[in-house]
């Protein structure tokens, strides 16, 4: 018999043998558990963009300028699901997309209120602050077209930098100083960089015009228009057909980024000065004269003027369809 106190060492080992137990069964139920909610909430998760294997996704021609092909390109970026959510009808498809988009029949911009305090151009979180702001009246003036259009909208991410970093897309700081990314939904801007890259620049109405413009693939890009574009342009075998649904696409990048300011013009305000500003940097980030074919994807300075001053005169979407022009030289 065992002498002292407490159980027999044979009933604490059958005891410990019932805890062991009972932990085992419990630790099984809780895993069932954790594998069944992982089931339920993996059903309900709206499917990722894939990356290529680098995780540049498709590779523009070159990121010297702002506005490039843009990359990361990977279906709808992600969004699936947002019109059965939202109650309202699927992005259009295919050629339509480009050249009957139910965009272009939403009329002029709100002439929404829109001031914006001048940056500090030599302070990276004043420029933050800027871009913030611009972005902000960006988000509202585009979701108000959408939803006059019927179509899903989220506003894009943004990525202001002042450190290196890498996106989906491509890794920054990038020789542009800003460029969209479709496979995270975002824009990325380098709050230093482009004031580097734009000579210091004190008309903010070049930094608010880079942020449209970029803005503007974001809207290609909800409109369901980018999909067809960038299936097309990956299409053509010949370098110089690329470029041609290239130009297409950042000129008319280039007439939203110019609708939306004419629209807060009064707001803002922009004045004739600014106007000004805003063409002769059209012209500067537009293809070089004396550039090869070959690298010719933003359109002609005098395009690039036309379709900017464009939109700041017409102020709808509509105005921008450089997808529909008999006209191939107003496209080169």
């Amino acid at each position: 018999m065992y002498a002292g106190f407490g159980d027999s060492p044979a009933s604490a080992a059958r005891r410990a043998d019932r805890r062991a137990s009972g932990l085992v069964t419990a630790l099984v139920v809780v895993l069932l558990a954790l594998a069944l909610l992982s089931w339920t909430t993996a059903g309900d998760e709206e499917p990722r963009p894939d990356a290529s294997a680098d995780g540049t996704g498709a590779v523009p021609d070159s990121d010297d300028k702002p506005g490039q092909d843009p990359s990361g390109w990977t279906g709808d970026g992600g969004r699936t699901g947002l019109s059965e959510r939202f109650g309202q009808r699927e992005r259009p498809s295919g050629h339509a997309a480009l050249v009957d988009n139910p965009l272009y029949g939403t009329g002029r911009l709100s002439p929404r209120p829109c001031p914006v305090a001048e940056p500090d151009v030599d302070e990276a979180e004043s420029m933050e602050a800027f871009l913030n702001s611009v972005a902000d009246c960006l988000d509202d003036a585009w979701r108000t077209q959408f939803a006059r259009a019927g179509l899903p909208f989220a506003p894009p991410e943004r990525v202001f930098w002042e450190e290196p970093g890498v996106s989906p897309c491509r890794s920054y700081p990038s020789r542009a100083g800003a460029f969209y990314c479709r496979a995270s939904a975002s824009i990325y801007i380098g709050t230093s960089d482009v004031v580097e890259k734009w000579n210091g620049a004190t008309r903010s109405v070049v930094y608010a015009s880079l942020l449209a413009h970029e803005y503007g693939h974001h809207v290609q890009g909800e409109s369901g228009l980018l999909e067809y574009y960038h299936e097309q342009r990956e299409l053509r075998e010949d370098p110089l057909e690329r470029n041609s649904w290239t130009r297409r696409s950042e000129l008319q990048a280039n007439c939203l980024a110019g609708a939306f300011l004419g629209s807060v013009r009064v707001s803002y305000p922009l004045d004739d000065g600014d106007l000004a500003a805003l063409l002769t940097d059209a012209a500067a980030t537009a293809d070089r004269e004396d550039s090869p074919p070959e690298d010719r994807t933003h359109g002609s300075a005098d395009n690039s003027v036309r379709w900017t001053r464009k939109g700041w005169e017409e102020q709808t979407p509509g105005a921008c369809n450089t997808w529909d022009v008999p006209d191939e030289s107003l496209v080169h």
